[in-house]
């Protein structure tokens, strides 16, 4: 007789499986990056997405297990949207036993000041976003701030950069600000967009999302994704391929001359030219 296995425990293996692999990925990013030293004081910014969340759940598991000690707080920052539903986080970081901080900070008044009606309100927004962010890491000993960037969102950036603004640069796994007073650190860089929202949604994470703008999506950002989800169905493999290239960059064969010393390379002997030579006699 067969036995059927309950939807509950398809998800809870599921569940499992996932955690497992993002545990993984996240740990191996730590490694491969230094990102995470005995004693640092981890800030985790959440801001009510599955990215966040997942990346808060990874780091107290791995926490948990790791051979040095690191503390975690957990941050959010209100920014005062109307109708922001700001019980959901508070609410659920205290049943977690999660220490955790939330600045109220009104940038949304700034951003719809300063950006006209129909712009794209992400830029400025993220800049608010940042050095608020940066301002309290200084105030409360933050050594390390993770934020939930994923391997797709580092793609799409690489892209976006690469389409609009002719670089050859998306987002590094770990950094340090440009005023040199934070390290930032992206655990979740070497994993999937797709198991990250999976995983958000067999753990029911209380996902809020950014209607700063009325769910504006950045545009660009959002026909890119699409592109990638076309080539993910299409082509499996590309997606981990383009992240591999990523890391493993050659710049004697790209065209950059402050990234490779061009002017140096010389001739080792002369040869002799095509025109000179006999081919009848080659």
């Amino acid at each position: 007789m067969t036995v059927s296995v309950s939807l509950d425990k398809q998800e809870f293996l599921e569940k499992n499986k996932l955690q497992k692999l993002l545990r993984r990925e996240v740990g191996k990013a730590i490694a491969d990056f230094n990102m995470i030293s005995d004693g640092d004081k981890v800030m985790c910014c959440l801001s009510g997405g599955k990215d966040s969340y997942a990346m808060l759940d990874i780091l107290t598991n791995l926490q948990r297990r790791a051979p040095i000690t690191f503390d975690i707080i957990a941050v959010n920052l209100d920014q005062k949207q109307p109708g922001f539903p700001d019980a959901i986080l508070p609410n659920y970081l205290r049943s977690l036993g999660v220490e955790y901080h939330i600045i109220e900070k009104d940038t949304y008044s700034i951003v719809k000041d300063k950006i006209p009606e129909g712009k794209t309100t992400c830029g400025l927004c993220s800049r608010l976003r940042r050095g608020i962010l940066y301002n309290f890491a200084v105030e409360h000993g933050v050594t390390k701030i993770a934020l939930g960037h994923h391997r797709d969102d580092i793609l799409e950036t690489l892209f976006l950069n690469m389409f609009y603004g002719g670089k050859l640069k998306s987002m590094p796994p770990k950094l340090k600000s440009d005023d040199g007073r934070n390290i930032v650190i992206r655990p979740m860089a070497y994993c999937r967009e797709k198991d990250i929202a999976r995983y958000a949604e067999i753990n029911e994470f209380p996902i809020i999302p950014c209607n700063l703008c009325g769910s504006q999506e950045n545009l660009q950002r959002k026909k890119i994704k699409v592109m990638f989800q076309e080539w993910d169905q299409q082509n499996p493999g590309r997606l981990e391929n383009m992240f591999r290239a990523i890391q493993n960059v050659v710049p004697s064969h790209l065209a950059d001359t402050t990234q490779y010393d061009f002017d140096s390379l010389t001739q080792a002997e002369r040869i002799e030219p095509f025109e000179k030579l006999d081919v009848l006699n080659l």
